[in-house]
């Protein structure tokens, strides 16, 4: 019989540190005081992207009420121009 080298087996039994994901709290269900609005747009810039995509709930943990009041008062900032459409990159592009 081969003896196991305690490195070897050390090596095989516990691999890289998996990300074992939290449950997200949604913010504003917590603070009852903030407000979904299209005139704040420094607090809705978190919730774009850098190519201006709006991020998903995955990623922001927001319940699924507050993320449609995030994507409809995103859109009225984009539409009054208050918000991009595009990145950062794309406007330098068309410059």
């Amino acid at each position: 019989m081969a003896e196991i080298n305690p490195s070897e087996n050390e090596q095989q039994g516990s691999g890289p540190r998996r990300y074992v994901a939290r449950p997200k709290i949604c913010q504003f269900c917590a603070d009852k005081n903030v407000l979904i609005d299209y005139k704040q747009v420094d607090m809705l810039r978190r919730y774009v992207t850098d190519d201006g995509k709006i991020r998903p709930r995955r990623q922001t943990g927001t319940c699924a009420r507050h993320q449609r009041e995030l994507a409809r008062e995103i859109k009225r900032a984009r539409h009054l121009a208050l918000l991009p459409f595009v990145g950062e990159e794309w406007t330098e592009y068309v410059r």
